[in-house]
């Protein structure tokens, strides 16, 4: 028996068979590109009927879907991809196959994936922080996720770090606007337009390909201005892991998600900076570590979710 996960993410939709042993055997990524709307919804259906065609003995289907899942109406609020507000996709993939689906937030299953496959394994109380183009917490509470009373806990792209409150925080929060991918490059291209003589590496940055990752290769050539970006991101990094630290204290905070890939080197400046704001006592007994999953951590966690619909199929 195997099950199918789809990790779908604001720029792009990944698939993979999985075992029950949690093994990949086949995985595919696909970009979004400028799809919107119903074109997402039927990309993700087109692929399903497909795999279903190609791969033996599926049976049944995890999503995960960045922003909210909604699990009485089964509807999808996704910022990041176009007419996403309400968007009826439990009832679209019913409508393409008969096997049974399963649907939850990008931040649950990031969790579930760490706890399954990754560095959370064996934890009951967990939060895995993920930082990509947002920025999204998936927390473990005494062994069960939080989902909060409309399915929206985890949320933290809208945790308030700094002050004054500024109007540009509305679409996406304080946190996410500083220290997400999308922030990095905000942040990096107001700091150039107010720079005098500035020569360095990311003199020619406002242009459609800019991204975080031009500010993490600025970096390393010590360039002035990506260091002080770099450095305002690790000290909301920080403040934000407090935050978490004092609230819930978990065993791990696990650091995921597009930029922990190349942030991952802060993680002791990161934890510096955490120990100055978090409960003491509680600072003391997390440990605050890269992801072991990566790029798969979203496929994992739909995978588990998709192999509890599955077990439970069997048990009924």
């Amino acid at each position: 028996m195997t099950v199918l996960a789809i990790d779908l993410g604001g720029t792009k939709l990944s698939f993979a068979v999985l075992t029950e042993q949690g093994d990949i055997l086949v995985k595919k990524t696909i970009a979004l590109e400028k799809r919107s709307a119903n074109q997402v919804g039927d990309l993700i259906t087109d692929q399903i009927r497909e795999l279903q065609q190609t791969s033996d003995n599926i049976q049944s289907i995890g999503i995960a879907v960045p922003g909210i899942y909604r699990h009485k109406s089964g509807t999808v609020w996704a910022p990041n991809i176009p007419g996403w507000e309400d968007y009826p996709l439990l009832q679209q993939i019913k409508d393409a196959t008969i096997i049974p689906v399963v649907i939850d937030s990008d931040r649950a299953a990031y969790i579930l994936g760490e706890v399954w496959k990754g560095n959370a394994k064996g934890c009951s109380n967990a939060i895995y922080l993920a930082v990509g183009t947002g920025i999204g917490a998936g927390i473990l509470v005494d062994g069960e996720i939080l989902r909060g009373e409309h399915d929206i806990a985890g949320a933290i792209g809208w945790m308030a770090l700094q002050q004054p409150f500024k109007e540009k925080y509305i679409p996406c929060g304080c946190f996410e606007y500083h220290a997400s991918g999308a922030g990095i490059v905000k942040i990096t291209l107001e700091l150039l337009a107010n720079a005098d003589n500035y020569q360095g590496a990311l003199s020619k940055a406002a242009t459609d390909t800019f991204s975080a990752y031009d500010v993490f290769n600025a970096y390393e050539q010590n360039d002035v201005i990506a260091t002080e970006v770099l450095n305002i991101c690790i000290r909301f990094w920080g403040m934000a892991i407090s935050n978490l630290v004092s609230l819930f204290n978990p065993e791990k905070i696990i650091l995921g998600g597009g930029i922990f890939g190349p942030a991952v080197r802060f993680i002791p400046e990161i934890t510096k900076e955490a120990a100055k704001w978090a409960q003491p006592i509680s600072m003391k007994h997390v440990s605050i570590e890269a992801s072991l999953t990566g790029n798969n951590a979203g496929l994992y966690g739909a995978g588990r979710l998709a192999w509890g619909r599955a077990l439970d199929r069997v048990d009924r």
